[in-house]
């Protein structure tokens, strides 16, 4: 980029980090590897007072709706609504009137059983669709209860980059989904950004070593889920261990360097 020696010396004086956060290993593109990664999913559902029910979708905090099929705000700026049929609800997520997600649930005639035929919308209109199997793991009866399915699978298209940020920093950019996260390890916030972030999230990170990332993502200053990235000491594997604020089971993702 720079043509005149002296004038790439110079800048690596002023900006001492640009050329570490270029050389960081972190740095790349990485696509997950389905067979070896592992999704645990968990929701709550409660019936509460006024016919309305809370919702916990792994936002960190219930959503209190009411199942009338209306547009009602949810977490991050989002809205969310539920339409209710005797043995299946219609949940939609918007954000400033977009689409970003639907999922269709239908319950088993036991009871035991939610399936969840869910849809995710990029910001220029793609989709992705997985279909869900949840088993009840506390309530009796009806859509309210604790549902966990570990049925889901990930494309292999899915794709991650890393890139330097600002120096110092990095930003992992998830094309697919409209977000990127960038960081630095000042402990500090820094919100998410793309069309599909949602207001008022944030990440802050840490080194735990040369190979090791902590990476905390907030929503309106409440942790939302907590991050544990390792590369391996080859560094050709990515291991992404996310756990989301009110579960037990971590989702691994693990991620091949292309």
């Amino acid at each position: 980029m720079f043509r005149r020696t002296i004038h790439l010396l110079l800048i690596s004086c002023l900006l001492p980090g640009v050329s570490w956060a270029a050389s960081d290993p972190f740095v790349g593109e990485w696509r997950v590897n389905p067979s070896k990664s592992r999704l645990t999913d968990q929701m709550k559902v409660e019936s509460v007072a006024g016919n309305k029910y809370a919702f916990e979708l792994g936002g960190g905090s219930p959503e209190i709706i009411l199942p009338d099929g209306t547009d009602q705000p949810g977490l991050g700026g989002t809205t969310l609504s539920v339409s209710i049929e005797p043995d299946s609800w219609k949940v939609v997520r918007k954000q400033d009137g977009r689409i970003l997600l639907t999922a269709y649930w239908k319950l088993s005639k036991d009871g035991k059983t939610l399936l969840d035929d869910y849809t995710q919308f990029g910001p220029n209109g793609s989709s992705t669709s997985v279909k869900l199997v949840f088993n009840r793991t506390a309530g009796t009866s009806g859509f309210a209860g604790t549902w966990e399915s570990t049925s889901a699978t990930l494309n292999s298209a899915y794709v991650i980059e890393v890139r330097p940020y600002e120096g110092d920093g990095l930003s992992f950019v998830n094309s697919s989904q409209g977000v990127t996260r960038n960081v630095k390890f000042d402990g500090k916030e820094y919100p998410l950004a793309g069309p599909n972030a949602v207001p008022g999230s944030t990440s802050s990170a840490r080194r735990v070593g040369e190979h090791n990332l902590e990476i905390t993502t907030s929503i309106d200053h409440k942790v939302a889920s907590t991050q544990e990235a390792a590369l391996s000491s080859d560094g050709k594997i990515l291991t992404m261990s996310i756990h989301p604020a009110g579960r037990t089971t971590p989702n691994i993702l693990v991620f091949e360097r292309q």
